[in-house]
């Protein structure tokens, strides 16, 4: 495999774990017959954006480099802070077990 193959396979990928990302909210929302944002979307999130990020920078473009870069923080803010929320939930189950 070439280095543009290797890095169009970057590419993609990043793009892949984006449209997946809507497809499994779409399909959670379904689900629970509400509309809702699973952990799973952030994760596809921050996988995509990573992917893409490295592609950007391979690419050496600037604009795509920038917007890349803020949504990755976005998306890793989010894990934070849903893991937070985890652990102070968990913390007030032991403190009533």
């Amino acid at each position: 495999m070439g280095r543009e193959t290797l890095w169009l396979a970057v590419g993609f990928g990043g793009q892949l774990a984006f449209t997946g990302r809507f497809a499994l909210q779409w399909l959670y929302s379904e689900y629970k017959k509400r509309s809702m944002i699973p952990v799973g979307f952030w994760y596809l999130s921050i996988i995509g954006s990573a992917l893409l990020l490295a592609y950007a920078i391979y690419r050496e473009d600037p604009v795509f480099i920038v917007g890349q870069s803020f949504g990755f923080i976005v998306y890793l803010r989010n894990l934070q802070l849903i893991a937070k929320h985890h652990q102070q939930e968990n913390r007030e189950l032991a403190e009533k077990g």
